[in-house]
């Protein structure tokens, strides 16, 4: 029997934060997913010739990947939005510098699974279906949220994820039953980026 699949992955910075040895409660955000978030995904996911967009992307497809290396660098671009523009934390300014505190790391790592988790029951629902990638990365002045289908050959961020030595990485893999047996993956096959 088939099942569908959703794989987390995260760098030793992102386990500390968001304290998951003491179990995968305490990564659910105060209050559940922000609302904006939620409206955020229920516009839902879109296919759009080789390439997966949010529903209401207005992004060039039909020459995807245009200047970018491959088609996950495309996504990846396209899907990218700052967390901290949907979450309410205190972004201060440092020496000119927006920064973030460890707390509110944390709660905008915490959003960004809460997202992926529930993104992954539109990836589930694609036709025909694809594995998809979420990356959720903080740091002290920003964090982000992408995407992209995982095709064979090509990945955005690098495998070993405590590489990222300024960053809180999470990576969540959506892998919904149904495809070619064995896994469909970069870290399977070995990647170029």
């Amino acid at each position: 029997m088939l099942a569908d699949v959703l794989t987390l992955k995260m760098n030793d910075a992102a386990a500390k934060a968001m304290d998951v040895l003491s179990g995968f409660g305490r990564i659910e955000p105060p209050g559940g997913l922000a609302h904006d978030l939620r409206e955020r995904v229920a516009r839902g996911l879109r296919r759009r010739g080789k390439v997966l967009t949010w529903a209401d992307s207005t992004a060039d497809a039909d020459n995807a990947p245009s200047f970018f290396p491959d088609l996950t660098f495309w996504e990846c671009s396209d899907s990218s939005f700052h967390l901290e523009d949907f979450v309410q934390v205190d972004v201060a300014t440092v020496d000119d510098q927006p920064f973030i505190s460890e707390d509110d790391q944390r709660l905008l790592l915490m959003h960004g699974v809460a997202l992926a988790r529930e993104m992954s029951r539109a990836v589930y629902a694609l036709e025909p279906p694809s594995p998809v990638r979420c990356i959720i990365g903080a740091n002290e002045t920003n964090a982000t949220f992408r995407f992209h289908q995982i095709r064979a050959g090509e990945y955005w961020n690098l495998p070993d994820l405590d590489s990222y030595r300024q960053d809180k990485m999470v990576v969540i893999d959506i892998e919904p039953a149904g495809l070619t047996p064995g896994r469909v993956g970069p870290f399977d096959r070995g990647g170029t980026h």
